[in-house]
């Protein structure tokens, strides 16, 4: 960046484990960041079926970077409407900065963020991780109220859109979004605690208390037990595979837990199936590095996480073509595989012929590690300040007479 000092405010519903890019930011000589949240955990137990894994973050994430809380003033605070987050404050907190960078449309304070940043012709940067109209519900008006908004607001509204992965960008681009406005900013994880830890796991420990052997073939699958992750159909994959000393590891939990248990009993593999139940994130890379594949199986995964916990431990993954990840971590046969979403059969034939093969596996589990080097908080902090230092440079040219 020049020498110029820029004050910029992040906008965002809540914390999240994926921090470690901000403390990156945070660090930039050229940049005085603060990020505005929304909400702050609260300690409740959710009902909603989105957020049953909430809990579960045990890991400081308030630390290394400045934040601030503006007061959630709404009347449905736990809802997923629009209406959940009316944060006035920020009425007044975004003007104080030389640029906003929101997180998101889906709630009232982000559009209200939207308008003052608009109103104060301040250069504005929306995130968005979509990669398809569709919603995960299903809506149709959705879809239709979608198809005429967001080429607007990204077009029109937004001086610059940023976007964790390929598949991201591919679908802002599709909406009339010239490419030099779109920047990506990886969607990452905090690769070297998550390595260090791996590195630190007795794999053979975590077994035994699986009860597995240590010589068997683990899949895990790691997300929550709903209906978009379709975790019904790695159950039945792995039946049909039938590789000998296979074992299946399911951590998560959610509405399809009974259905899932009823299943596999009834395809008479409970002998080989672990269900774990929901694991703290500071323990998921003892179960990863214990795993020798991972399978992300959604029928509507913008990205999905679990594909960089397991690849920064060496584990190579399978996903459906509707896992954002896959476009950008999964290199077929190198690192993973890619099968269409919902064909039971076409996993099955995946986990069958690699799960046979433990020599493949291994360099498919090394290959992971090096994709991995060049996906991380690194990649996505200089791709946020390029993306904030250019809508800067835009905002002053068109203001020049």
């Amino acid at each position: 960046m020049n020498n110029l000092k820029y004050r910029v405010l992040f906008i965002s519903s809540q914390p999240t484990q994926n921090f470690k890019p901000l403390q990156i930011l945070a660090q930039y000589p050229n940049l005085e960041i603060i990020i505005a949240f929304c909400s702050l955990p609260s300690g409740k137990v959710t009902q909603n079926l989105e957020e049953i894994n909430k809990n579960c973050f045990d890991i400081p994430m308030l630390e290394g970077y400045p934040w601030v809380y503006v007061p959630n003033r709404s009347p449905l605070p736990d809802s997923r409407s629009a209406w959940r987050f009316i944060n006035p404050s920020l009425v007044t907190l975004v003007p104080k900065f030389d640029c906003c960078v929101v997180y998101g449309h889906a709630y009232v304070s982000f559009w209200l963020a939207i308008a003052i940043a608009k109103l104060t012709r301040k250069p504005l940067l929306l995130s968005t991780d979509a990669t398809y109209l569709e919603p995960s519900s299903g809506s149709n008006w959705k879809v239709s109220f979608k198809r005429r908004l967001l080429p607007y607001l990204y077009n029109h509204i937004s001086d610059a859109v940023l976007v964790p992965s390929t598949a991201s960008k591919r679908f802002i681009h599709s909406l009339g979004v010239s490419e030099d406005r779109i920047f990506i900013t990886p969607y990452v994880v905090d690769n070297l605690t998550i390595s260090t830890t791996a590195q630190k796991t007795d794999r053979n420990q975590i077994r035994s208390e699986w009860q597995i052997p240590v010589d068997a073939v683990v899949v895990s699958f790691c997300a929550k037990f709903i209906p978009r992750k379709r975790p019904q159909d790695l159950v039945k994959a792995f039946a049909r595979a039938n590789v000998p000393n296979s074992y299946l590891i399911l951590i998560g939990d959610g509405p399809l837990r009974d259905s899932l248990e009823a299943e596999v009993n009834q395809l008479k593999i409970a002998e080989q199936v672990r269900f774990l139940g929901l694991v703290n994130y500071s323990r998921l890379p003892e179960v990863y590095v214990s795993s020798d594949l991972l399978v992300h199986s959604a029928e509507w995964e913008p990205y999905g996480l679990p594909v960089n916990e397991a690849m920064v431990c060496g584990v190579p993954v399978v996903v459906s073509d509707r896992v954002g990840a896959g476009y950008d971590l999964v290199q077929e046969g190198i690192t993973g595989f890619t099968y269409p979403s919902g064909d039971v059969d076409a996993l099955a034939f995946i986990l069958q012929k690699t799960l046979s093969d433990r020599q493949a596996l291994k360099q498919m589990g090394k290959a992971a590690i090096e994709r991995m080097k060049t996906w991380s908080s690194r990649e996505n902090a200089e791709g946020t300040v390029q993306a904030i230092e250019k809508a800067i440079t835009w905002k002053q040219g068109a203001r020049l007479p």
